[in-house]
């Protein structure tokens, strides 16, 4: 399948909604990029620029974000989306390059990373 660019500025708002954890197999062990580096997966809402509806969705990134809060604003550096099919099953999984806070945007403190648990096979499945 093909990735896909997403153009951020077209999306609305977009808030932490799941602080950074780290992306697991389903052994526990976390995943690695192709470089090497440990993958994180942090929970975004995101709000459209018109009407009521909210989106969540599961963005991979290489390298923990900093600086989150949970329910603060944050932007995303060079999203990209990927459907996927497998077994039946079909979805959509996103990376990015960053995800950083927007300054002053609110939001509570997110909780420390937990330790690595049973987030190996999430809706949006790569590695």
């Amino acid at each position: 399948m093909e990735d896909k660019p997403v153009d951020t500025a077209r999306l609305g708002t977009i808030r932490c909604l799941i602080a950074p954890e780290p992306r697991t197999t389903l052994e526990g062990d976390q995943r690695r990029d192709r470089e090497g580096n440990p993958l994180w997966i942090t929970g975004l809402v995101v709000r459209q620029l018109e009407g009521r509806r909210l989106e969540e969705i599961h963005v991979t990134t290489s390298g923990q974000p900093q600086g989150l809060s949970e329910g603060g604003e944050v932007r995303v550096t060079n999203l990209w989306a990927r459907d996927w099919a497998m077994e039946g099953r079909t979805g959509t999984t996103y990376r990015a390059d960053a995800i950083t806070p927007v300054p002053g945007s609110g939001g509570a403190p997110a909780p420390a990373a937990a330790a690595p648990g049973p987030r190996g096979k999430s809706a949006g499945g790569d590695s």
